[in-house]
């Protein structure tokens, strides 16, 4: 940032004293550059036009980079912030009006707003929706209003809705988007003792042999109902390992014989199973009164 000193004009004499004569601050990177916008305001698409944006562009990029600076150390590089900063600048001159004012006042704000949508949009760990990310920013700023005086207890959440506006339930909302932004590994280790643990350790995890259980029971009634040839072939597939030629060969039929076989017995069980779990979440009637299985039959 460029301090500029007052100038000292003829017939006056700088003040000894600083603080009654502040120098005027501005920056470096704010150039002239209303001829060129009043030309990009007359031009119609086209390479001229396009030549003139890029100098305005390269014009006032350093203000761009110095608007991304202010946004370090947050979590995202430099580098994508200037590109950011940059699309920015890009959209400002494109939407810049010369007769409404000063460009500098319009780029600022627009390109401040699309760095702020950047962290907004695309830095969070976790898709939060936009009202909420809205309410982490209302609590967070009232957290820190209400503690600025030494010795300030953590405010709490009653005090939080008063000083927002907002119910509890929004200030519980926004509190908890706060530890959003950023998620823990679940290799990060939660103790520091020698027999630490990570954060996946921690979590619990479907078992998979209860559905296992399950289909086994279902399977049961039916493999039970199964002529013993049947019941043989299956055992020797699924349980010994055996090829269907094998099978065949030690029954004595056709190696097309036992897929058949083997396909209808399989198709059977699992159908039965299926009715036994269709009828334990409710049986239907039959127009007699009766009970009807899950192939309508009545029994």
């Amino acid at each position: 940032m460029l301090i500029e000193t007052p100038t000292i004009r003829p017939g006056t004499t700088q003040s000894a004293h600083p603080s009654t004569a502040p120098a005027r601050r501005r920056h470096d990177d704010a150039p002239d550059t209303m001829v060129l916008f009043g030309r990009l305001a007359g031009l119609a698409d086209g390479p001229e036009r396009d030549a003139v944006r890029d100098e305005l562009v390269t014009a006032w990029l350093p203000m761009a980079h110095r608007i991304a600076g202010r946004f370090r150390d947050r979590g995202e590089s430099i580098e994508d912030l200037r590109q950011v900063a940059a699309l920015g600048l890009v959209k400002a001159i494109d939407r810049f009006d010369p007769e409404r004012g000063a460009f500098e006042s319009y780029a600022v704000p627009t390109i401040t707003g699309e760095v702020k949508r950047h962290f907004r949009d695309r830095m969070w760990a976790l898709r939060v929706p936009r009202r909420v990310q809205e309410l982490r920013n209302k609590v967070r700023v009232a957290r820190r209003e209400l503690a600025q005086s030494p010795g300030s207890p953590e405010p709490s959440v009653a005090a939080l809705a008063a000083h927002t506006g907002l119910s509890e339930d929004e200030v519980g909302a926004g509190m908890e988007a706060l530890e959003s932004f950023s998620t823990l590994s679940l290799d990060a280790e939660l103790s520091a003792g020698d027999d630490g643990y990570s954060l996946a350790d921690t979590l619990g995890a479907a078992d998979t042999s209860y559905d296992t259980v399950i289909d086994r029971e279902s399977a049961k009634e039916g493999l039970r109902r199964l002529p013993e040839r049947e019941r043989a072939i299956l055992y020797m597939r699924f349980f010994e390992d055996m090829t269907q030629s094998r099978i065949a060969d030690c029954l004595g039929i056709s190696q097309m014989h036992v897929s058949r076989l083997i396909s209808r017995s399989c198709a059977r069980v699992r159908d039965e199973a299926m009715g036994q779990r269709t009828a334990r979440s409710g049986t239907r009637r039959g127009p007699d009164g009766g009970h009807k299985d899950h192939r309508g039959h009545s029994r």
